[in-house]
């Protein structure tokens, strides 16, 4: 059983920790608006969620100025070393998923975060680093989550890092303090230098350094040349909401095209949870996976025909497909599941939904040099087959799971939601906006719900429905019989990702909800 959502009068903080979400609700109260917080929230979980997340990684932001009446997206996510070849691979048959050759990919989080603040923040980037480098110098209690991700993935970590995570050589225990000094060291001077000390000053020098030492493609002209992007959000029309989601390179757009299809169909004459709930949204999920698996990359290098995708008579043409009692038979490439969403709102209207990453748990494994930075993975996700459109390229951004989303009434953001969970988040984002939209629920009770994952993730060899063991013997039976493939799992699992949401009333109250799977907190007042 879990409780309500926190509701407050004013403002609003979701992520899956509760010292970040704490951060952010510290710099509202010092003045700082929701893109300061957000900034706050973001380093923070670096620090006190380094399974999920890092400096070494990935962020796309949503965000809605309340003064501009505008969502933006900011693509925070890195290119490929201008050195990496696919012949860099030559007879491995895949780029490995860990260890220095699979960090090929220049970490974009430092450089978002300074984006965001320059264009929308109060604050400065050091007064909204204190609480991340206070938490990196001084310690916090390790998460039951950091606990579980380092069991799972600990023996992947290369030595430096097993040093810094595994301190003596064991796991941590849950609630032990746990610091990490030199990424305290490289945190003071991004607060210091800013941006350029990421990309131009010593961290890159670091990096870079690290990088030739070990055999490894990143060089200071990767870092000097890298550079986010403002960009417009996709949307789609939906039951009176417009549902933002950032462009390709993020997979975002495979949500709106599960909207698409789901808007041929008459919630009303179907039960949460039923067997018919359930069974709909896997298969309007799948025809959207197979056309995004189709096509998605790097919009620099290959055309994603975002206007056929998203268009009406093209979801109706697909959702007729859809028999209502049997499942298709389609598959997915398999992709990671380790990120961290979390949401802002302040008391002027403003609104930022953004998601993190380093791909996998701890990423690549490697930490880069003396500066306690783990560096992402993301980059093991480019094909090496010359045909396939996420082929790797030098200088390219790869197919990418991270999307936040925002849906939007009458110009003024009403839902903030997101996921944890790779293959998950489009699936998760569905769930958790019919529940909100369609059933009444508060986002508390939209993201404690029974929930399902199909798909396959790394290391399992089919295509399954997972889900909750709380939908019932009933449901999962009817799901079986249809031909989905189920394995019922935890009453609350982790599979299932971290999920966070916040609901905007017509009256001006936020509602917040935070998934009882992982370590976060609802602040609001």
């Amino acid at each position: 059983m879990t409780n309500g959502p926190v509701i407050g009068t004013k403002t609003m903080v979701v992520s899956p920790h509760y010292l970040a979400s704490s951060a952010g609700a510290r710099i509202l109260a010092a003045g700082g608006n929701a893109f300061d917080a957000a900034v706050a929230v973001s380093a923070t979980l670096a620090v006190v969620y380094p399974h999920m997340t890092g400096l070494g990684g990935d962020a796309f932001w949503l965000t809605y100025d309340a003064g501009e009446a505008r969502v933006q997206v900011y693509n925070g996510s890195g290119r490929s070393a201008y050195a990496v070849r696919r012949d860099s691979y030559a007879g491995e048959g895949a780029i490995p998923h860990r260890g220095i050759r699979s960090a090929i990919t220049v970490p974009g989080m430092a450089d978002s975060w300074a984006a965001v603040l320059e264009r929308y923040g109060r604050l400065s980037l050091a007064e909204v680093l204190e609480p991340a480098i206070g938490y990196a110098s001084g310690g916090f209690p390790l998460s039951p989550d950091q606990r579980a991700g380092s069991l799972l993935a600990g023996a992947a970590l290369a030595p430096a890092a097993a040093g810094i995570y595994l301190p003596g050589g064991a796991v941590p225990q849950t609630g032990q303090r746990f610091s990490q000094p030199q990424l305290a060291r490289t945190l003071r001077h991004l607060a210091e230098g800013g941006r350029d000390a990421f990309y131009k000053g010593p961290i890159a020098e670091e990096i870079s350094r690290f990088m030739l030492a070990e055999g490894g493609y990143l060089t200071r002209e990767d870092f000097e040349d890298h550079h986010g992007e403002w960009t417009e959000p996709v949307f789609t029309d939906y039951h009176g909401l417009r549902v933002y989601q950032a462009p390709p390179n993020s997979q975002g757009f495979a949500a709106l095209m599960t909207l698409n299809l789901l808007e041929r169909f008459d919630f009303a004459s179907i039960e949460h949870g039923s067997y018919e709930y359930y069974h709909l949204l896997t298969e309007a999920l799948k025809l959207s996976f197979r056309d995004r698996d189709r096509v998605l990359s790097d919009p620099d290098f290959t055309a994603v025909p975002l206007e056929r995708l998203l268009d009406k008579a093209y979801a109706a043409e697909l959702a007729a497909a859809i028999s209502p009692a049997s499942a298709a038979v389609l598959g997915s490439e398999p992709v990671g599941r380790d990120t961290a969403y979390a949401a802002v709102v302040d008391g002027d209207g403003n609104a930022v939904s953004f998601i993190q990453s380093l791909y996998f748990e701890f990423g690549s494994g490697v930490v880069a040099g003396d500066t306690g930075i783990l560096l992402q993975n993301r980059g093991s996700f480019f094909s090496l087959d010359p045909g396939h459109v996420n082929t790797l390229e030098p200088h390219k951004r790869t197919f990418h799971t991270l999307m936040p989303a925002m849906a939007c009434r009458d110009g003024k953001p009403v839902y903030l939601y997101g996921t944890q969970g790779g293959e998950g988040q489009p699936q998760t984002q569905t769930l958790l906006l019919t529940r909100m939209l369609h059933y009444g629920m508060d986002p508390q009770r939209a993201v404690s719900e029974p929930r399902f994952v199909w798909g396959r993730t790394w290391g399992e060899p089919t295509q399954e429905l997972k889900v909750e063991r709380r939908a019932g013997r009933q449901v999962l039976t009817a799901l079986a019989e249809a031909g989905h493939l189920v394995r019922p799992v935890r009453a609350y699992d982790g599979i299932m990702g971290h999920a966070h949401a916040i609901a905007i009333g017509r009256d001006g109250t936020v509602s917040g909800g935070t998934d009882p799977r992982c370590d976060g907190a609802a602040i609001g007042w």
